[in-house]
């Protein structure tokens, strides 16, 4: 299952507020051997949201969303999920219940609205003021404040998805190549691909003082060793230079 992220809102893209989902939630996935095949970060204008929403619901993917799902009318997450999906925005009880509980009278006019969800949805339980987030198929739409949609994405990995784990690659090596250029290896890196098709390969130039490109493969540890053998027959043909260790670029 790839694992995929929307962060959602015109202040990220702005500048006003700086994201700090990708990097919690690349770490909340770490620690059980997941990792992300995609993000993006999206305003909130509802054409421009549709589209990538469209590209996400159309996807077997599972999706965490940050942002939008407030009743401020520049929150648009739950309403351009519903069009997308083509199903009607109605009230779900067990959010009006929750935000009831929560407010009592106050709930009315205003907070109520949070409660209007793609039909078919299900409820993720906020515990900071009890006005839910809600899942869509694999995808699950937090609201953008970290203190509530943080625990939020715990509970919805410990209660949905305790058993994914471990999906990520499980292993990685990594050398440094001198005194070459990725175009004298670029044959050699085509062949690995083709051998070993499950590996992911990286090649990053690097300049500076000592340049050099860090050459990276991660899969099948037994993969990794084959491939890591034909680069270095290539590299040792070549006359270039290549350790386990990064140059020195001070």
């Amino acid at each position: 299952m790839n694992i995929g992220a929307l962060i959602i809102g015109d202040e990220l893209l702005s500048g006003k507020r700086q994201d700090r989902h990708f990097k919690h939630l690349q770490t909340v996935l770490a620690k059980r051997g997941l990792e992300l095949s995609w993000t993006i970060i999206v305003g909130d204008e509802p054409e421009q949201l549709q589209r990538f929403l469209a590209f996400s619901l159309a996807s077997p993917d599972l999706v965490f969303s940050f942002g939008g799902i407030g009743a401020t009318p520049d929150d648009r997450t739950r309403q351009s999920v519903a069009k997308v999906a083509e199903v009607s925005l109605l009230p779900h009880p067990e959010a009006v219940a929750e935000i009831e509980r929560q407010y009592g009278e106050a709930a009315y006019p205003n907070r109520i609205l949070m409660a209007n969800l793609p039909e078919g949805s299900r409820i993720i339980p906020n515990p900071i003021n009890c006005v839910p987030g809600f899942s869509f198929n694999h995808h699950h739409f937090m609201p953008g404040f970290p203190e509530m949609s943080w625990p939020m994405l715990e509970w919805i990995l410990d209660n949905n998805y305790s058993d994914l784990k471990n999906l990520a690659p499980e292993s990685e090596q990594i050398i440094y190549i001198t005194e070459g250029r990725e175009s004298d290896l670029l044959t050699v890196m085509n062949d690995i691909t083709i051998a070993f098709p499950s590996l992911r390969l990286s090649s990053l130039p690097h300049l500076g003082k000592n340049r050099h490109i860090e050459f990276s493969l991660r899969g099948k540890k037994s993969h990794i060793n084959e491939a890591m053998t034909m680069l270095k027959t290539a590299i040792d043909s070549a006359g270039f230079a290549w350790s386990t260790q990064p140059p020195d670029n001070n």
